[in-house]
């Protein structure tokens, strides 16, 4: 990794986590698209994976206390079947089709509501966001918007969602970085092409940089009406998921 193609990053970390410190997503898409761009899929996948856990699981230490455990013991069992369905499968796409499954998921905030009758406190609907989202994040990086659509209907309020959907997001990284470890220890092993790895500095500088951005996001959210935060979420999303869409295509 090159010291421009590091600043580049460190810089998105800090930039993303706050947005992530405001709507509980977002962030990890405009982050996962940097990351494609610089790197090979595989590291994108595990860089990524890192950052956001740890952005993830500090978002879920300020506000803990309105997490609902239920909820997540719930989701983590949807969480572990999908990834033993992807270790049998073993796919792991390539960058292209990386930018078009953060295009389609970002896109999946304009679902009409009627579509689909969701809410991550029915039964059975934990374990399949847990499912679904799982799926996505391990093959795209970022499943955000899938995840969302499973809090809009609920009555959690805005920092209840934020802190559930943080925690269960430090599970889904987690497992993300497990799935894609998997290739770069192999290649590594082969005694093929040197894996690109960040340097250890790299992590140094990009942990506390992500946990800076999601105090000062958290500070505004406060300070946002539930009305505020999902209209500006919606746009947000909508607007990543354009870029990604003609990064694609290749127009970009």
């Amino acid at each position: 990794m090159s010291p421009v193609s590091a600043l580049v990053i460190l810089v998105t970390v800090l930039v993303t986590a706050f947005i992530s410190g405001i709507f509980g997503m977002a962030g990890g898409l405009i982050l996962m698209g940097v990351l494609a761009a610089l790197l090979p899929v595989a590291t994108a996948m595990v860089v990524h994976g890192v950052v956001q856990m740890v952005s993830n699981g500090y978002r879920a230490f300020l506000w803990r206390k309105y997490i609902d455990w239920r909820v997540f013991r719930r989701y983590a069992l949807g969480s572990l079947a999908a990834f033993g369905l992807l270790m049998l499968v073993a796919w792991r796409p390539e960058a292209r089709a990386v930018y078009l499954l953060l295009a389609l998921t970002s896109m999946l905030v304009w679902l009409p509501r009627g579509w689909l009758s969701l809410d991550i406190l029915k039964r059975g609907q934990a374990e399949l966001a847990g499912f679904a989202v799982q799926a996505l994040n391990t093959l795209g990086g970022v499943a955000g918007p899938l995840l969302d659509i499973f809090f809009v209907a609920t009555p959690m309020d805005r920092r209840a969602i934020v802190a559930t959907k943080a925690v269960t997001q430090v599970l889904a990284h987690l497992v993300k970085i497990g799935f894609w470890s998997l290739p770069l220890i192999a290649a590594a092993g082969a005694g093929g092409a040197p894996v690109v790895w960040p340097p250890l500095w790299f992590f140094a500088l990009a942990i506390p940089l992500s946990m800076v951005g999601t105090t000062f996001g958290g500070k505004l959210l406060e300070r946002m009406s539930d009305v505020d935060f999902k209209r500006a979420m919606k746009w947000l999303v909508t607007a990543i998921g354009a870029a990604m869409l003609l990064k694609a295509a290749g127009w970009l």
